[in-house]
C-alpha cells in the first residue's frame, strides 16, 4: 500500500508544504508574501490593444503590467463549429472579466483567460464553458456516463462543468448543492464588477489553501500534518469523508525540521545530486533552458560496460523525473545521458523516462534523443522554479557563476596605470582586495617597484574585503598627502 503524507508549515509568513510518497519527497510548494502566485485571481480588465497578427489582445487589469489574452482563451471564439475573427470578440476599451492563467515570468506579463473558472471540492464551474468533462481518474464507464447525464439536467447551455475525482464518493445532491454555491459566487462577482470604475481585482484566490486542497483530493488515503491550529480545523472540515488522518503538530520544533524536510529542501537547490549507486547528476538552470548531465561517478557496475551505462541511465531517469517535479523545472529541458551505442538502449531509457514522468501533474512532452544523444523534453511553465523562488543571483558574479580571476584584475590595473605614465603627481592611491594587491605587487614587491621606476609615481594600496577581486583608483596627489590622509584603521601598503 502506498504511504502518502502531506506536511504543512504555516506558522511564519513564508508558508510551505511537502508531499511525501513512500518515504520519498515528491513535491515542495512554497509561498512567500512578495512572490505569491496570482493564478486564479479574477479581475475586471480593459482591453488596451487588439493584435490580429498575434491572435491575441492585451488587457489592463490594474496591476501596472498588462496581461496577455490569447484568442483561444475567449469563450465565444468558436460558435456553430466556425471560428470567429478576433476583432468580432473584443475591441479596444472593452471591459471584461478575466482570470490569471499563468503568472508573469521574466519580464512577461500574466497570461489571461476570459473563460472564468470557480473550483469546488467536487466540480469546477465555468459560467461560459459550454462543455462537460469528467476526471480521467474516474475510470468506471458507468460512473462517467452517470455524471455526464446529470450535467445535462443541471447545467445551462452556456455553462461548463468538470466533475472531479472526489465525485466518486459524492451524491448528486452534494454536487448540485456545490454548483448552486459556485453560481452564487459568480453572480456576486458580476454585481461587484458593476461598482468598479477602473480595472482592478475582484476575487483573490487563496492559492496556498487551494494547493493543499488539490493534494488532499489526490490522496487516496494517508496523513496530513499541520502546525497551525486554525488551518488544521479547516482541513478537518474539508476531510468530511474521513479518508485522511489530520494531525495537529504542536511541538516546539519546526515541523519541517521534525520530518527532516529542510535537508531535502537544501538538496533540491544543489547543483549536484548523488544517486544511490554512486553515479551523480549535475543541474544547470539558465534563462533559456535547463541542462542535466548524467555521470557514472563512483559506479563501476558488476557486469559489462554496456550494462553499467544502461543501469546508470535508468537510475538517473527515475531520479531526474523526481527532481523535475521537486524543483518545478519547466520550459525546455535537455538531458545528457551517458552515451549509448545501441538504439534499443535509448528506447529503453525513453520508456523509463515516460513512465517516471507519468505521475507529473504538469504537461510534459518528450521529443526524443538528438543525433548527439541528448534527450529533449518540455514541461509546461506555470510559475517559478524552486531555485528562482528561494535564491537570488550572486551579487559578485550576477548569476553567471564566474568572476574575473585575481590575476586578470591585477593585469587590468597594470594596464590602466600605464596610461598615466608621466602624470603630474607623486603617488596614486588604489583600493583593492588583498589578493589583487599581492598579485599586482609580486614577491617582495618586485613588480610594484619596477612599475614605480618606469611610470614615475608611487603606488599606494588600501585593502578592502570583497566577495570578488576588484580595484578602484581613489585619487592622485603628493606622496606625503596620500600617506598622511589614511586613517589608522586602513591598511597602507
Amino acid at each position: 500500500m502506498t504511504l502518502e503524507t502531506l506536511v504543512i508549515d504555516c506558522v511564519s509568513r513564508e508558508k510551505r508544504f511537502a508531499f511525501i510518497k513512500d518515504g520519498c519527497v515528491e513535491k515542495f510548494v512554497i509561498q512567500q508574501p512578495l512572490q505569491e502566485s496570482a493564478v486564479g485571481n479574477i479581475y475586471l480588465g480593459t482591453v488596451t490593444r487588439v493584435l490580429p497578427g498575434m491572435n491575441a489582445a492585451f488587457v489592463d487589469i490594474g496591476t501596472g503590467q498588462n496581461g496577455y489574452l490569447p484568442a483561444d482563451n475567449i469563450p465565444a471564439l468558436r460558435e456553430d463549429g466556425k471560428t470567429r475573427p478576433l476583432q468580432s470578440l473584443v475591441h479596444q476599451g472593452q471591459r471584461l472579466l478575466v482570470q490569471i492563467d499563468k503568472d508573469p515570468t521574466r519580464g512577461k506579463g500574466p497570461r489571461l483567460t476570459a473563460n472564468i473558472e470557480f473550483a469546488g471540492n467536487l466540480i469546477v464551474y465555468m459560467p461560459k464553458g459550454k462543455y462537460t468533462a469528467v476526471s480521467k481518474k474516474i475510470t468506471d464507464r458507468n460512473a462517467r456516463e452517470k455524471w455526464r447525464n446529470f450535467a445535462e439536467k443541471i447545467k445551462k447551455e452556456e455553462e461548463g462543468l468538470l466533475f472531479r475525482t472526489a465525485c466518486e464518493q459524492a451524491s448528486e445532491e452534494d454536487v448540485f448543492r456545490e454548483l448552486e454555491g459556485l453560481r452564487e459566487q459568480y453572480r456576486k462577482l458580476l454585481r461587484d464588477s458593476l461598482e468598479l470604475k477602473k480595472p482592478g481585482l475582484l476575487a483573490e484566490r487563496n492559492s496556498f489553501l487551494d494547493a493543499i486542497r488539490e493534494e488532499m483530493l489526490k490522496m487516496a488515503e494517508g496523513t496530513v500534518i499541520c502546525n497551525d491550529a486554525g488551518l488544521t480545523a479547516v482541513l478537518r472540515e474539508m476531510n468530511r469523508n474521513k479518508r485522511l488522518k489530520i494531525i495537529f503538530h504542536h511541538e516546539k520544533e519546526n515541523i519541517f525540521s521534525a520530518y527532516m524536510l529542510n535537508h531535502e529542501l537544501e538538496k533540491a537547490l544543489k547543483k549536484m545530486i548523488w544517486l544511490d549507486n554512486g553515479a551523480y547528476l549535475v543541474f544547470d538552470e539558465t534563462e533559456a533552458f535547463t541542462v542535466i548531465d548524467v555521470n557514472t561517478g563512483k559506479y563501476s557496475g558488476k557486469w559489462d560496460h554496456r550494462d553499467t551505462i544502461v543501469k546508470t541511465n535508468e537510475a538517473a531517469a527515475e531520479e531526474i523525473a523526481r527532481q523535475i517535479r521537486l524543483r518545478d523545472l519547466s520550459g525546455m529541458i535537455l538531458i545528457d545521458f551517458i552515451d549509448m551505442k545501441e538504439k534499443e538502449d535509448e528506447e529503453r531509457i525513453l520508456e523509463k523516462m515516460r513512465a517516471a514522468l507519468t505521475p507529473d501533474e504538469k504537461r510534459t512532452h518528450i521529443a526524443g534523443f538528438t543525433s548527439l544523444g541528448i534527450l529533449q523534453l518540455t514541461r509546461k511553465r506555470t510559475n517559478r522554479s524552486l531555485s528562482e523562488l528561494l535564491t537570488a543571483p550572486c551579487p559578485a558574479c550576477n548569476g553567471t557563476g564566474r568572476v574575473l580571476s585575481v590575476e586578470t584584475v591585477a593585469f587590468q590595473l597594470e594596464r590602466e596605470l600605464w596610461e598615466y605614465r608621466g602624470v603630474d603627481a607623486e603617488a596614486v592611491l588604489i583600493e583593492s582586495t588583498v589578493e589583487v594587491r599581492k598579485a599586482f605587487c609580486g614577491s617582495e614587491d618586485v613588480h610594484r617597484k619596477r612599475l614605480e621606476d618606469v611610470l614615475g609615481f608611487k603606488i599606494v594600496f588600501i585593502e578592502k574585503e570583497s566577495p570578488k577581486p576588484f580595484y578602484y583608483i581613489k585619487r592622485w596627489g603628493d606622496f606625503a598627502d596620500i600617506g598622511g590622509s589614511l586613517g589608522e584603521s586602513e591598511d597602507l601598503s
